[in-house]
């Protein structure tokens, strides 16, 4: 049986996270299957992982990148200090081990989830291992960002992005071979979501490009026409505390709620009593968060800005694309979604059709049919 490695940064809970994992539990009934990973950041694994699946973790270390701005930010220098060599250290550790698995697995296809570890691949890998990169970022028109992915494809074989809009982009600029096969959903329910609730979610690290801010400020203005309404805020991430702040001071904290990371099972079930789903990402390169939502037959609303949210939400038909980060017209279009019914349902029923697309069994038909080609033309 052949072996496929799958390298990655952690196992924690992030989108790049749950399509590693979706991608070696699509794999390993064919293949020997294994995930070479920097950091363990938990004890468990957020995603449902094939027991088939071999993990292995390269360090016993973890980044230390908050403790050291917290030192910092109060001025204790020589803790400062401390953590910055200890950083040093990690970064050592991050590229020596990582490079060290590089050279000496017996896998006969490598795949990189990563940029910096694509680097390493392409330096490193003998020549006799198909070398697979993929894409999970959109660039965002970042030309150094753009530069960076192009270097790092040097002497990989083929180029795996999760959008058609990134795959035609960077197959015009990058010598390797580009080909698109999205993220996949690990669950489809049964039964949509009743919409019948006054409850908007949203889900993602609460960091500054996922816009939860102004998701704040988008609820305020519909809070202000109904304050029946609800906020489920799944997640977490640096802007936690700005975030509270916020809804502190708009005096919304009896109605948006603050969860946290959840497992799925807990996802699931907020999910299920939704009615509406809100995202303010400034960029995303595909959005597995609206393909779930449209499982539970939820309608999303977007800004168009989230690149990978206009492949997926089809605009007045499965939810809003909304242009120009326009805060009043995302809470103009949600009030009008929640106070019609029929119209919100109609959505639904679209948004629920369109992630049948992405669901597991056919995402993993073109995993499995790609390895198939890949090895046949080696």
């Amino acid at each position: 049986m052949k072996k496929i490695a799958i390298l990655g940064l952690h196992l924690g809970y992030g989108g790049v996270e749950q399509a590693i994992i979706n991608q070696a539990n699509s794999l390993c009934d064919k293949y020997q299957v294994e995930l070479a990973i920097t950091y363990k950041m938990n004890e468990t694994i957020p995603y449902l992982l094939n027991p088939h699946v071999k993990v292995k973790y390269l360090t016993n270390c973890k980044p230390n990148r908050e403790e050291f701005k917290e030192y910092l930010k109060h001025y204790k220098y020589f803790k400062t200090m401390k953590e910055g060599l200890k950083s040093l250290k990690i970064l050592y550790l991050k590229h020596k081990t990582m490079k060290n698995y590089i050279k000496q697995t017996d896998a006969s296809i490598i795949i990189s989830s990563r940029v910096e570890i694509t680097k390493l691949l392409g330096k490193y890998a003998s020549k006799k291992v198909i070398k697979i990169a993929e894409e999970h970022r959109h660039h965002n028109n970042d030309q150094k960002y753009i530069n960076k992915l192009k270097m790092s494809c040097t002497n990989i074989d083929y180029l795996i992005l999760v959008s058609q809009e990134l795959t035609e982009f960077y197959q015009k600029i990058i010598p390797v071979k580009c080909l698109y096969i999205p993220n996949s959903l690990d669950y489809y329910p049964k039964k949509a979501a009743k919409l019948d609730t006054n409850n908007i979610i949203c889900i993602g690290r609460l960091s500054k490009e996922k816009g939860f801010l102004d998701l704040i400020d988008v609820f305020k203005l519909i809070w202000d026409k109904n304050s029946s309404y609800h906020l489920d805020i799944v997640g977490d991430g640096v802007e936690n505390c700005k975030i509270k702040e916020k809804i502190k001071n708009l005096n919304l904290e009896n109605n948006i709620t603050m969860h946290g990371f959840l497992n799925k099972e807990e996802i699931h079930k907020l999910l299920s009593k939704a009615s509406l789903y809100l995202m303010c990402s400034y960029e995303e390169s595909f959005g597995i968060v609206l393909i779930e939502a449209g499982s539970f037959g939820i309608p999303s609303i977007a800004f168009s800005s989230a690149q990978g949210a206009n492949e997926i939400i089809k605009n007045n038909i499965s939810g809003y694309l909304i242009a120009d980060r326009n805060k009043k017209e995302m809470a103009k279009k949600a009030l009008e979604l929640l106070n019609n019914r029929e119209d919100l349902r109609n959505m639904g029923t679209k948004a629920r059709e369109i992630a049948l697309e992405f669901s597991f069994p056919k995402v993993q038909n073109q995993w499995l049919q790609f390895i198939k080609e890949v090895l046949k033309n080696d």
